[in-house]
């Protein structure tokens, strides 16, 4: 079995599905309501765990009830725990309309630990930005141990952290932060310059484009829920590098997990398991 690290946030997610994305102020009513686990790491590390890999979760929780049951929860869908607790857990306010877009407002915690634990052996690891002392950690383990180091690169991406990553892959907002340019192919080519690994952005419906390399096209798809679909994107991403695919494998690959999870509502047991993605 595949072993991938990841490490960053983990969140409770509370998802309130509207009719319509707000503008402005004023009430606005839902039509449903949902309590669920989430954030880019946790997300990525379920997703990894639901398409076989074993999956080691580098993550901060408080000492709360909440941090109390999100660990359980990630624990009962086959996530391996590395959790430093203290402080509190991490929030996110999230409204989902009918077309699968999302608003989301989070708080990151508070008081949380920044002393991250030891990183165990991997065939690849995953981090995200929320963490840097432990993506750090995380990213010199896959360098020493000269395996995948892969960084979901979104708002707020340091250089020196995206430097020692072997594949960087943005989302199109943080590519245009990281870069400063708005126009997505030049601030592609922008940060491979200052970047030394191979450097890619997702965009949706749009697919992956890697700097000096292939676009893989997305798989098309009525979406009706993208919650959390870049960050199984990721997870899907990284443990294909593990099991020694390509860029072109690996990148179609994510593309098809993370196209089937916008096919569904809901949150974790929504993603997609290997055996759906290897049936044709």
């Amino acid at each position: 079995m595949t072993r991938l690290v990841v490490a960053g946030i983990a969140v409770m997610d509370y998802v309130q599905r509207v009719a319509a994305l707000p503008v402005g102020e004023g009430k606005h009513r839902s039509t449903s309501f949902e309590r669920i686990g989430g954030g880019c790491a946790a997300n990525a590390a379920v997703g990894a765990a639901r398409l076989g890999a074993e999956v080691t979760l580098i993550t901060r929780l408080g000492v709360d009830a909440t941090g109390d049951e999100l660990a359980a929860m990630l624990m009962a869908r086959g996530v391996r725990p590395a959790f430093a607790r203290g402080g509190r857990t991490p929030l996110s306010s999230v409204m989902v309309d009918p077309a699968g877009e999302r608003m989301i407002v989070n708080f990151p915690g508070d008081g949380l630990p920044s002393d991250p634990p030891a990183v165990p052996p991997c065939d690849a690891a995953l981090v995200d930005c929320r963490w840097p002392e432990a993506a750090e950690a995380v990213l010199r383990a896959a360098q020493h141990a000269a395996v995948p180091g892969v960084l979901d690169g979104e708002k707020y991406t340091p250089d020196p952290l995206a430097a020692l990553a072997t594949h960087v892959v943005f989302s199109a907002p943080g590519l245009r932060d990281f870069s400063g340019i708005d126009a997505l192919p030049k601030a592609l080519a922008e940060a491979a310059k200052r970047l030394p690994g191979l450097v890619a952005y997702t965009n949706g419906p749009d697919g992956v484009h890697w700097a000096h390399g292939p676009q893989i096209a997305a798989v098309p798809v009525t979406a009706v829920d993208t919650l959390g679909a870049g960050d199984l994107w990721h997870g899907a991403f990284a443990l294909a590098l593990g099991r020694g695919r390509d860029l072109i494998a690996a990148s179609t690959f994510a593309n098809r997990a993370a196209a089937l999870k916008c096919t569904r509502a809901g949150g974790w047991d929504a993603y997609p398991t290997d055996t759906e993605l290897e049936t044709p």
